[in-house]
């Protein structure tokens, strides 16, 4: 059993993806069951909620048990994880909350592999810092529709958001951010490329974005992606991985810079 108290008005499923991932991997089976509590009472809905309710899970143990993350590398400044598919950014901060630990970036739900946590107001502070200047080098593995015309390059294109995702263009117009994003294809399979992706720039749904806009979609992407392609080969979640990630840290925290950090997922079909 585990017991929330919501901040804000939201719908319980996003309550529960943003603070118990656990019960975010068994939420359908959880309603199925009635084994979500609000304020005392079962329910077998995505009911909404308002700030001080609280929210009340029976998970099993097996439930419970399933896990969110791996910590791969953690001192008294910061903690760097392997973070499962379908687990939220905000739904693993919460559960590392108790360690002190504090979110300086994200990773999208269905994105797994390396993220960061500071342990400390001052490693916050200059790791917020190298993120915002792009002194945090990070790499990217992704299966994606094998169209490359070339077997690498780099791509330069233009991001603007808007609801429910983001819009791609092939050149400079308002309120559109520019994205650069470099690939290498490393192996050809039946359709799919295994492509290795540089970020030079860090807009929402770069890669996811930008690999659909020259025509080769993220594999299991179920907002930009080829549904046809998804469906042949089962795939209902990115098949994206932050794989590696290095430092470019000032002051105290320069001793990280030796580390590469390298995730242990790589994309399956």
């Amino acid at each position: 059993m585990k017991k929330f108290v919501a901040r804000g008005a939201c719908d319980l499923k996003t309550f529960t993806d943003e603070n118990y991932p656990q019960g975010s991997f068994a939420f359908a089976a959880l309603l199925r069951a009635r084994d979500i509590r609000v304020n005392g009472v079962r329910t077998g809905a995505n009911v909404r909620l308002n700030a001080g309710d609280e929210v009340t899970y029976y998970t099993t143990p097996a439930q419970e048990a399933k896990r969110s993350h791996d910590v791969i590398y953690a001192d008294e400044n910061v903690m760097v994880c392997d973070k499962y598919s379908g687990v939220s950014s905000e739904g693993l901060a919460s559960e590392l909350c108790h360690l002190g630990a504090l979110p300086v970036h994200r990773l999208d739900r269905n994105t797994e592999g390396l993220i960061v946590y500071a342990l400390g107001g001052a490693a916050e502070e200059e790791l917020l810092r190298a993120f915002r200047q792009r002194r945090v080098h990070k790499t990217y593995l992704a299966l994606c529709k094998d169209a490359f015309a070339q077997p690498c390059g780099t791509l330069t294109a233009y991001i603007k958001k808007g609801e429910g995702g983001v819009k791609v263009y092939g050149s400079p117009c308002a309120g559109a951010l520019t994205a650069v994003n470099e690939y290498r294809v490393e192996e050809r399979m039946d359709g799919i490329a295994l492509v290795n992706i540089t970020l030079h720039t860090g807009r929402t749904h770069q890669i996811r974005a930008h690999m659909a806009f020259i025509g080769c979609p993220v594999l299991g992407d179920e907002k930009y992606g080829d549904g046809a392609l998804n469906k042949k080969y089962g795939a209902r979640r990115q098949r994206l991985v932050s794989k590696t990630l290095q430092f470019e840290l000032e002051g105290p925290l320069k001793y990280l810079n030796d580390i590469k950090f390298i995730s242990r997922f790589v994309p399956h079909i």
